[in-house]
């Protein structure tokens, strides 16, 4: 088994560092956990959270991104959810959007089923994975410095960015209101088209 990377780095306070500039980019959530996360750091309108998807994250943000050319489109997921839908890294990597990142939250477990430790904890490299895939930007951050250093270049349209943050195993409350999953698709459309999304 290879060595677990350690890292001191909190889930929340990385994804609140993650979104406190994040202008009008458009977040996609994997379930369980990152939900909390983002939902703690700020509901906004521009959150599409992913209940119960398992695997999905990455497309829907693949589809923003080809549909929204212009808006930065944020996928902040967890690891057992990124394993899930590693496929999705293939197409993502081919199709070469330039708007779109990937933000793993990388604790090396499955928080919503018992704490089991994910495939990551056994050295499997999610970012590497994402370089084979073809992204144009990858990395794994371990530190505040490296985290400092990558969150501006999340929201540059300068191609497929990935990165695996990892983080301890702290958990925290689930801190978020939205659980219908029509109003919040419904919201995010509105927000996203306007009222033209309904006519």
């Amino acid at each position: 088994m290879a060595n677990k990377i350690k890292s001191t780095l909190d889930r929340r306070a990385v994804v609140n560092k993650l979104l406190e500039n994040r202008g009008n980019a458009l977040i996609v959530t994997g379930l369980g956990s990152s939900c909390y996360d983002v939902g703690a750091a700020g509901d906004h309108p521009n959150n599409f959270y992913l209940w119960g998807g398992m695997g999905a994250a990455a497309m829907i943000g693949l589809g923003l991104a080809l549909a929204q050319p212009k808006r930065q489109v944020i996928v902040i997921t967890g690891d057992g959810e990124m394993l899930m839908g590693l496929g999705a890294l293939a197409t993502i990597g081919v199709k070469g959007p330039r708007n779109l990142s990937i933000v793993v939250i990388d604790n090396e477990l499955y928080s919503e089923t018992g704490m089991q430790p994910t495939h990551t904890a056994s050295g499997v490299d999610l970012a590497g994975i994402a370089k084979a895939a073809q992204f144009t930007r990858t990395a794994t951050i371990t530190n505040e410095a490296q985290l400092k250093s990558w969150v501006p270049k999340l929201y540059a349209p300068q191609g497929a960015a990935f990165v695996a943050v990892k983080v301890n195993s702290a958990r925290y409350p689930m801190a978020i209101k939205l659980r219908d999953g029509a109003h919040i698709k419904n919201r995010f459309r509105e927000a996203l088209l306007g009222n033209s999304a309904f006519d």
